[in-house]
């Protein structure tokens, strides 16, 4: 997840625009009384100003250069996406851009890819664009042009929009996505950013997050729950339709033991951390 400098106002500081994904896959032999639905999840560096330690789905910051030309697009364009997630075009189109940049820079997986084509493998230049977009010395708008790809919108599905609260010192204004793995392609660990990373049954992932094994920040905690629901990559895709998409203001409580709980605005708790973050 690339992060920047905060602007602040009135001691609080702005949300910085960013997107993450959900990527997903059905493990091909699952373990006995799992189903195939599995998410990809990264543990970040604890040495990260955001979020260090903690369990996430790839994603970042939005950057200002996250546009392709209408002609390197292909699925919904950024003004459906606007109605669908409740933003303006231009948000709307730079988190789906950013979204797909981000998953390439932090995974190797490209959701792009020939005109009327599938995704598929990836050429022998990707390795390069990839530094290169990590370097910030490319955007993604001109690998596409390089590589006469197109962005494949149509490979995204809305999942949720989470604003983290004013009293921390690094926000984000996020939008979810969730998309599922390409045929011929693979997810790794080959990012600066991430310690490890590797594919999880949901119900595995919460195994561990209670065992204390995994901490997990609240968005990703409860969109892995929210996963639990689904068997499959397919059922998962689908369960995207109709999905609420109003913005998520979190608030935090800490109790006398030291552990740390989520408050959405429905009044639920949830445990997230035992301790307070260092």
């Amino acid at each position: 997840m690339s992060v920047a400098g905060d602007n602040t106002t009135n001691g609080a500081a702005q949300p910085k625009p960013a997107a993450t994904v959900l990527l997903l896959r059905d493990d091909p032999a699952p373990p006995p009384g799992r189903a195939p639905l599995q998410v990809f999840l990264q543990r970040r560096v604890k040495q990260m100003a955001f979020a260090g330690g903690m369990t996430v789905f790839p994603g970042g910051s939005v950057d200002p250069s996250d546009v392709p030309e209408a002609e390197r697009w292909a699925g919904p364009d950024p003004a459906e996406w606007a109605g669908l997630l409740g933003v303006s075009p231009q948000v709307a189109g730079q988190a789906v851009s950013a979204a797909v940049r981000e998953l390439f820079e932090e995974t190797g997986v490209l959701l792009a890819g020939p005109p009327g084509g599938e995704p598929g493998s990836l050429t022998s230049q990707a390795p390069l664009w990839r530094k290169q977009l990590v370097e910030h010395t490319i955007s993604l708008a001109q690998v596409l042009v390089d590589s006469g790809y197109v962005l494949r919108s149509d490979l995204l599905r809305s999942w949720a929009h989470w604003v983290t609260p004013p009293q921390e010192g690094r926000r984000y204004d996020t939008l979810f996505f969730v998309a599922a793995m390409p045929a011929g392609q693979e997810a790794d660990a080959h990012t600066t950013e991430a310690v490890e990373a590797a594919w999880w049954h949901p119900e595995a992932a919460l195994e561990a997050f209670d065992t204390g094994e995994m901490t997990l920040m609240p968005p990703t905690l409860l969109s892995v729950r929210d996963l639990t629901a689904f068997g499959t990559t397919a059922e998962a895709l689908a369960g995207c339709t109709g999905r609420d998409l109003t913005p998520v203001h979190p608030r935090f409580r800490e109790d006398d033991e030291g552990v740390r709980y989520v408050i959405l605005p429905d009044g639920s708790e949830h445990r997230f951390l035992p301790v307070r973050p260092a």
